[in-house]
């Protein structure tokens, strides 16, 4: 019997962890009807079933979670040799896959990719922006980009940049149809656009004076996920918003978004990139991580 190929196993472990062939194959770059024949012909020379499969869900066997269980260390190893390489090389080289909240993408990486890939040739960079509290080991992401108090312990994080700061805006239009708020209690008057987080979570409105704290539930007809469409309602008047600066930085510019509640401190968030404990952190993260302490401020 021929033994397993690197590619097999690659793919046999990304489908276990993923529990999805549709997710795997986006993530391995190959199509959904060629892993699944990878995985049959894998099987098959086995001479056992690694994956249940149903129309809605898969999940390993105990044949492959005792297979999973073995050989991610052992592909993990394989990755590390090959990455250690790199330490012969002028310049790093590989690919390097983040998972990034949004403003931090927005504001924080944006600015640097063209720097960043123009002084690394070599390195190949994906990043996956998403408000969701990604799994980076499951999701087989080198490092993430997260808000410090939502970061696993068993992490390693390095604060990365200046704090994200929060704003309350509202449209010319509006306020002239309405009062100007003075205080975070005067908020229960208005109309206020909320924004949920993946979670379900409605964004808090957190307001801090002279050591004093105050968190106000706010109403309002419209909810949102997306800061974008957000902005897009708070210049179109439809009611305060409760964003991050940098969202509402051009409205404001332009004239089209008064920033309010300003003797107030809105809540500000320090932003982290974490990764997983290794023997070996991957050159390419390295290299990133080098590349964000020298072009990034941190206070």
């Amino acid at each position: 019997m021929r033994g397993p190929e690197l590619a097999e196993m690659n793919a046999f472990v990304t489908v276990a962890e993923r529990r999805s062939f549709a997710k795997a194959a986006v993530q391995l770059g190959i199509s959904r009807s060629r892993l699944s024949e990878t995985i049959r012909e894998f099987e098959g020379r086995l001479g056992v079933r690694l994956l249940n499969r149903t129309t809605r869900s898969v999940a390993p066997t105990a044949a492959g979670e005792r297979l999973l269980a073995q050989i991610r260390p052992l592909l993990d190893d394989f990755n590390v040799a090959f990455e250690s390489i790199n330490a012969f090389r002028d310049k790093p080289t590989g690919l390097l896959r983040l998972t990034v909240l949004p403003p931090a993408a927005s504001f924080m990486l944006a600015p640097l990719l063209s720097r960043f890939l123009a002084h690394y040739p070599a390195i190949d960079l994906e990043i996956s922006v998403d408000a969701a509290l990604t799994d980076i080991v499951a999701g087989r992401f080198d490092a993430g980009m997260r808000v410090g108090d939502h970061i696993e312990r068993d992490m390693i994080a390095v604060r990365i940049g200046e704090e994200i700061r929060g704003v309350v805006v509202a449209a010319p239009d509006y306020l002239a149809r309405h009062p100007r708020p003075t205080t975070p209690k005067d908020l229960g008057a208005h109309d206020c656009i909320r924004v949920r987080f993946p979670s379900g979570v409605i964004v808090p409105w957190q307001f801090e004076k002279e050591g004093r704290q105050v968190e106000v539930a706010v109403k309002g007809r419209l909810t949102v996920n997306d800061p974008e469409l957000a902005i897009s309602a708070a210049l179109d008047g439809i009611g305060l918003l409760y964003t991050v600066l940098g969202y509402a930085a051009p409205g404001i510019k332009a004239g089209r978004l008064v920033p309010l509640l300003e003797d107030w401190r809105t809540s500000s968030a320090a932003i982290y990139l974490y990764y997983p404990s290794r023997r070996q952190v991957p050159v390419p993260l390295q290299a990133f991580i080098e590349f964000l302490r020298d072009n990034l401020q941190t206070r």
